[in-house]
C-alpha cells in the first residue's frame, strides 16, 4: 500500500509539474490589447468625432519598461445594420496626423459601413509627440547652386540632426514604421476587433505594407493610394521625386509645342524647353519681381504635374520671357515655392523614420549626386531629393533594420497611381503590386498624389466596390485622369484667349481636394 501510494503521489506530482510546464507564459502585451477605450467627443475642429487615448510600449522589446500615448479618432458607421468593421486611416507623411482622416472621409461611401479610425501615430501631434528644435538656415534654397556652396546643404543637414538630437529624449529610436504598425494592433486589440481593414496614402501605403507583413491573420481588405516603392526605402524614393518632376515638365513640353500658335513657345518639345531654359538664365541675371531662377523652376516643377494648369503655366512662361510681370505675387509665390517640399522635409517625425534604412555617410556621394540633378532635374527643386539630409548624419542607431514587406495571409488589395505623380514616381505602385500580389489600378495621365476620395468617379466607384462589396477590379486597370485644357492644336480651331493664376490655380486644385493632407515626403 505505502508502494503504491508513493506511485500515485509521483505520479500526481510529475502531473502537476507537466501541466506546469506546458502553461503558456503569460503575455507582456496583454495589459495594453485589454486596456479599455473611453471615447469622448474631440474638440475643435474635429467635434464631430469621437476620440480617445490610448497607451503603448516605447519599446515592444521591453514591454514592461518606458510608456508612450496614442490619440485615436472614430466616426461610427452610418448604417449599423451593414457594419463590417473598422477602416483604419493612414494621411502619409512620416509625420502626418491622421485625428481628421474620418472627416475628410465622411462622405465617402466607406462610411456607412465602416467605422473611420484616424489615429496619431507615435510621435506625432496629440500622441506622444518627437520635438526636434528648429536649427539655423545656412543654404540659401536655389534650385541651382553652385559647387562651393555644396558644403552648406552639408552644414545645414548636419545642424538639423544635432539640434533633433538634442531634443528627441530617449524616443527617437523607437518612432519606426514598424513600432507604428504594432501601435496599430495595440489599438485594433483594444478595440476589440479581430481585424482591421485599412486605407493609406503615401508613406501610409508602407505603414500598411509593415502592418500587413508583420500581422497577416488581422488584416483585411486594404487600398494602397500613391504608394511607396518597396526597394525605395527611403533615399532612392525621394530621388526618384525629381525624375518624376522632370517626365512631367517635358510631358508639358510635349503638348504645348503641339499649340505654338496659342503659345508660341515653339513647335517641338525641345524647342519648348529651351524656351524654359532661356528665361530661368535671364531670371539668374534679372529677377521679374519677386521671380526669379529658382522660384520659376519650382513653378514649373508643379504646374506641369497638374494637367488642368498647363495652358497657365505655358502663359506664364511666355509672360516670363517677354519680361512681363505674371500674376503670382508675393505671398502667393511663397505658396508656390512651398509646394515644391522644400518645407515639408523637416520634421521630428520625418527626419527619424526616414532614418530607419542606412543612408550614405560620405558627402561626396551627394555632391555628385546633386551635379547630376542641378542640371538635369531642377524643376520642382529637385536637387533636393539629392541633396544631403539628417540621416547623412544620423545619430542614433534604428534597433531594428525596416521590414521587407510581402503579403502571405491576408486578402488581396487594392493599390491605386497616377502616371505623373513626383511625390511617390509611378514605378512605385506597380512594384509595390508585384511585391505584394495586389490588383492596381493606374490612373492615366494625371500628376495628383492621393487619388481616392479627392473628385476621381472612377477610383472612388472601384475602391468603394471593393472596400464595401469585397469585389476587386481587373488585375491591371485604368481610370482616367483630370483632363487637360481645352486648347485645341494648331490648326484645328481658333486660338484661345488664355488668361491665368497659377499659384491661385494650383492653390484652389489642391485644397479644393483634399490633397493638402498629403505630405510631400512620399
Amino acid at each position: 500500500m505505502r508502494r503504491i501510494s508513493a506511485i500515485g503521489i509521483g505520479v500526481v506530482a510529475l502531473m502537476l509539474v507537466s501541466t506546469t510546464a506546458s502553461a503558456d507564459p503569460p503575455d507582456p502585451l496583454a495589459e495594453f490589447y485589454q486596456q479599455k477605450v473611453e471615447w469622448k467627443q474631440c474638440s475643435g475642429k474635429l467635434s464631430a468625432l469621437e476620440c480617445a487615448t490610448l497607451v503603448a510600449p516605447l519599446d515592444y522589446a521591453k514591454p514592461a519598461g518606458d510608456r508612450i500615448s496614442l490619440v485615436i479618432s472614430r466616426s461610427k458607421a452610418r448604417a449599423a445594420d451593414r457594419r463590417r468593421g473598422v477602416l483604419f486611416t493612414n494621411p502619409g507623411g512620416p509625420g502626418g496626423s491622421g485625428l481628421s482622416m474620418p472627416v475628410f472621409l465622411e462622405k465617402a461611401a466607406v462610411g456607412d459601413v465602416y467605422d473611420l479610425i484616424g489615429f496619431d501615430p507615435r510621435g506625432v501631434g496629440g500622441s506622444t509627440a518627437l520635438n526636434c528644435r528648429e536649427s539655423p538656415v545656412i543654404a540659401t534654397p536655389d534650385s541651382r547652386p553652385a559647387d562651393a556652396d555644396f558644403p552648406k546643404w552639408a552644414a545645414e543637414a548636419r545642424e538639423a540632426e544635432e539640434a533633433c538630437a538634442r531634443s528627441a529624449g530617449g524616443i527617437r529610436q523607437f518612432i519606426s514604421t514598424a513600432n507604428t504598425a504594432r501601435d496599430m494592433d495595440v489599438v485594433r486589440g483594444a478595440l476589440g476587433e479581430p481585424k482591421i481593414n485599412y486605407l493609406g496614402y503615401s508613406y501610409g501605403t508602407y505603414l500598411g505594407a509593415v502592418y500587413g507583413t508583420l500581422f497577416p491573420a488581422r488584416l483585411d481588405r486594404s487600398v494602397l493610394d500613391s504608394s511607396v516603392h518597396p526597394e525605395w526605402v527611403w533615399r532612392d524614393q525621394f530621388k526618384a521625386q525629381a525624375v518624376a518632376y522632370r517626365r512631367d515638365v517635358e510631358a508639358w513640353a510635349a503638348w504645348v509645342s503641339e499649340r505654338n500658335g496659342a503659345f508660341s513657345l515653339g513647335k517641338t518639345p525641345a524647342e519648348v524647353l529651351t524656351e524654359v531654359e532661356k528665361v530661368a538664365s535671364a531670371l539668374l541675371t534679372k529677377p521679374i519681381g519677386d521671380h526669379n531662377r529658382s522660384s520659376f523652376d519650382g513653378a514649373v516643377g508643379v504646374g506641369a504635374r497638374y494637367r488642368p494648369l498647363w495652358s497657365d503655366l505655358a502663359t506664364i512662361v511666355g509672360k516670363l520671357r517677354a519680361g512681363e510681370k505674371p500674376a503670382v505675387e508675393g505671398a502667393k509665390a511663397a505658396s508656390l515655392l512651398a509646394r515644391t517640399g522644400i518645407s515639408d522635409l523637416r520634421s521630428g517625425v520625418f527626419d527619424t523614420v526616414t532614418c530607419e534604412s542606412d543612408w550614405p555617410t560620405d558627402v561626396e556621394t551627394y555632391y555628385e549626386d546633386m551635379r547630376t540633378f542641378r542640371d538635369r532635374y531642377p524643376f520642382g527643386f529637385g536637387i533636393v531629393r539629392a541633396a544631403p539630409m539628417t540621416c547623412t548624419f544620423r545619430s542614433f542607431v534604428p534597433p531594428e533594420p525596416p521590414v521587407r514587406v510581402l503579403r502571405n495571409g491576408y486578402p488581396v488589395g487594392v493599390i491605386v497611381q497616377s502616371e505623373g505623380d513626383t511625390q511617390t514616381q509611378y514605378a512605385s505602385g506597380p512594384a509595390m503590386a508585384s511585391r505584394l500580389g495586389n490588383n492596381l489600378i493606374t490612373v492615366v495621365d494625371e500628376g495628383k498624389h492621393g487619388l481616392y476620395g479627392g473628385g476621381n468617379k472612377c477610383v472612388d466607384e472601384r475602391v468603394d466596390r471593393y472596400l464595401i462589396d469585397g469585389v476587386l477590379p481587373g488585375s491591371t486597370s485604368e481610370c482616367p485622369g483630370d483632363a487637360r485644357p481645352d486648347v485645341p492644336k494648331d490648326g484645328e480651331a481658333p486660338q484661345p484667349t488664355v488668361q491665368a493664376d497659377l499659384s491661385q490655380s494650383i492653390q484652389a486644385y489642391l485644397d479644393g481636394r483634399g490633397l493638402s493632407r498629403h505630405l510631400a515626403g512620399g
